[in-house]
């Protein structure tokens, strides 16, 4: 089945999820500590990811554009909105302000990256899961930890998970037919790069060095299709 690892990917997040409420009881100093190391984490994951990149140029034009379309339709305060609805369902006494933070960070953290793209990839056209596996494993233990800090909105990131890495997996084997797999790599290594470099953002923004508009810079992920396709098409 195409989207075992994909389902398997989900239900690790949600255990990780459920595990992490249990283990939010704890004093207020521990968690703060326990944020900052994620923090630091997350911005090694982050540049770990950016410094793999192959046309920097489009990956800055890519954030650029992305960033004022995101401005434009104001994609920060829709994701924060929807967060604060979500709050409001599981708390009617108040609105739990962590929600929005930690379903967007985590849902870039387990989205961006090369792992989820070829393993689903690697689910749709060989039924090979064992890369969907091990992701699973490190967003289960991931969201374990953003969970004690950032609250229930962890959980919500599976459902872009679920969406994002199925659509793959079920398309695999078109993609593979009409997409040339030169441009697939390169494509990967600079979707990889810029989502890196947001992905440090979340971690600036966790230490409270930044305050970074991360889910506006959302739409950088597709203009780096557009700008590699035109990148191919002239060179």
């Amino acid at each position: 089945m195409a989207l075992t690892g994909t389902i398997v990917n989900g239900m690790m997040i949600i255990i990780g999820t459920v595990i992490g409420l249990f283990l939010q009881n704890i004093d207020e100093k521990y968690k703060e500590t326990a944020l900052n190391a994620v923090g630091l984490a997350v911005i090694l994951i982050g540049f770990q990811m950016a410094f793999e990149v192959n046309q920097i140029i489009i990956v800055i034009l890519s954030l650029m554009f992305g960033g004022i379309l995101g401005e434009v339709f104001k994609l920060e305060d829709r994701l924060n909105q929807f967060g604060d609805r979500v709050g409001q369902l599981i708390s009617k006494k108040s609105v739990d302000q962590r929600i929005s933070q930690g379903f967007i960070t985590a849902s870039l953290i387990f989205v961006i990256g090369a792992m989820g793209i070829v393993g689903a990839l690697d689910s749709g056209l060989r039924y090979d899961h064992s890369i969907l596996y091990t992701k699973s494993i490190l967003d289960g233990f991931t969201s374990m930890i953003l969970t004690t800090t950032l609250g229930i909105g962890v959980g919500l990131s599976v459902f872009p998970v679920v969406i994002y890495q199925g659509a793959i997996a079920l398309l695999a084997v078109v993609i593979y037919r009409y997409v040339p797999e030169a441009f697939l790599d390169l494509w990967i290594v600079d979707m990889t790069a810029t989502g890196g470099l947001m992905i440090a953002a979340i971690g600036f923004n966790m230490l409270g060095m930044t305050k970074i508009r991360i889910a506006n810079l959302i739409p950088a992920l597709l203009i780096v299709t557009v700008l590699l396709v035109g990148y191919q098409f002239i060179s």
